[in-house]
């Protein structure tokens, strides 16, 4: 198993491979496997390997909260995935393993050795077929943020307006309220439903940002997967 050296392209472009169908290292909620791998990196990876920066900039987000990330942290070389060994016979081995059949693949008359291969070519077919027509998991999570004002005087239904005019494929807006912060200073509170490989929480603050005549921070204030 392993990446390779993840601060040179080939190692990024595995990674970027790897995440191609999932959202996190391992499992379905970011671990100790996301921060490991994420550590190893030394800057995001670019935009052309889309997969991998969705992820980078995903667990980014937890950055403040790694520590308590369920699991615990194995060596690099332990995540990812299978290396070169694992040749077309290996997933053969797995299907026909699959299979409740018991067929000797080794038997040593060469007709029985030509049955095996044919065996083999077979399952390896369909287990390469039942794989292709899994359908995709889509990942989503659920995010509460908190929208901080310049002052006590900011319009705040001009700046929910700005907020809610953000739109982009697998970004939902929800329900919102406003709540004192402080010296008659109200902060918006918003909640959106986000498909995980699409939009992060570092594109939402970027954007919400930029309405810097109204918003002065964006901040975080739940995040749940669902």
């Amino acid at each position: 198993m392993g990446f390779g050296d993840l601060k040179a392209p080939s190692g990024l472009k595995v990674l970027n491979d790897f995440l191609a169908d999932r959202s996190y290292i391992e499992g379905h909620v970011p671990s100790q496997a996301d921060v490991a791998v994420f550590e190893a990196i030394s800057a995001p990876p670019p935009s052309d390997l889309s997969h991998a920066l969705r992820w980078f900039n995903h667990i980014k987000s937890y950055q403040s909260q790694k520590n308590s990330l369920p699991g615990v942290k194995k060596p690099l070389g332990q995540y990812g995935p299978a290396g070169v060994g694992d040749s077309t016979a290996a997933v053969a081995q797995k299907a026909a393993d699959d299979d409740d059949d018991d067929v000797d693949l080794f038997g040593s008359d060469e007709e029985e050795d030509a049955e095996a291969a044919r065996l083999k070519e077979e399952r390896v077919a369909a287990y390469a077929a039942k794989k292709s027509t899994k359908p995709a998991l889509i990942a989503k999570s659920s995010i509460l943020l908190d929208v901080k004002p310049w002052d006590d005087e900011t319009d705040m239904a001009k700046l929910e307006e700005c907020v809610r005019s953000i739109q982009m494929d697998g970004l939902v807006w929800g329900q919102s309220k406003l709540l004192p912060v402080g010296y008659g200073i109200r902060k918006l509170q918003i909640n959106c439903v986000v498909e995980d490989d699409k939009v992060g929480t570092d594109i939402l603050e970027e954007q919400i940002t930029a309405f810097e005549d109204f918003v002065q921070s964006m901040d975080v204030a739940a995040f749940n997967k669902i």
